[in-house]
């Protein structure tokens, strides 16, 4: 597998998946076989309570969307953004750079690693992709992505529809993976995992 012209670099996979689809859970799997994941959503919410700068600019788009712990009311900005693309697009705009800056110090901090993970549900929508190695994209079928995301959120039928309505279809993220991971309930994850992982350590 290609290292980008880097041969002693770790080997740099990126994991993705539309709302519901389990890529979570198949990050897990990862890292319960030694891989290190980086997960990018967490560290961008880190990024949107903790930044003063990037706090400005929420503000600016969204109006005061925090608490008196400074801590992002991410439900309202979710409602905003997955209702008006332009948003969506500036968000990721003010967002993601730091992200990949986090990303970039987090590998050269873990550079003897053989593989290292970059999880992120828009991976191949902010063209991050394009810096990693190998993609790994994990499919549901939607009506079942949509009751997960029920049981799992506080949130109701017509908000998931809109943001999976929101996020690139699979048919589109397919073109620029590697790898796809059936997450159905009718087959194992684990050994789709365990055969990623054989045929990337090659």
């Amino acid at each position: 597998m290609s290292r980008k012209n880097k041969p002693n670099a770790p080997l740099l996979v990126g994991l993705t998946g539309g709302i519901g689809s389990g890529k979570s859970t198949v990050a897990k799997i990862f890292k319960a076989k030694g891989v290190k994941v980086f997960n990018s959503d967490v560290i961008a919410k880190e990024i949107l309570n903790n930044n003063y700068d990037l706090k400005q600019e929420i503000i600016r788009l969204f109006g005061d969307v925090y608490n008196e712990n400074g801590v992002a009311n991410t439900k309202e900005i979710a409602s905003k953004v997955f209702s008006t693309p332009e948003l969506l697009e500036e968000l990721n705009q003010i967002i993601h750079p730091k992200v990949n800056a986090s990303f970039n110090e987090w590998i050269s901090e873990n550079s003897n690693e053989h593989i290292l993970i970059k999880e992120a549900a828009i991976l191949i929508e902010t063209e991050a992709y394009k810096s990693l190695d190998v993609i790994v994209l994990v499919v549901a079928p939607e009506e079942l992505r949509v009751k997960r995301v029920l049981n799992r959120d506080n949130t109701n039928l017509d908000a998931v529809k809109k943001r999976i309505k929101a996020q690139m279809s699979d048919e589109e993220k397919l073109k620029h993976s590697n790898y796809i991971i059936t997450n159905d309930e009718s087959g194992l994850l684990i050994p789709q995992v365990e055969n990623i992982l054989k045929e990337i350590q090659l």
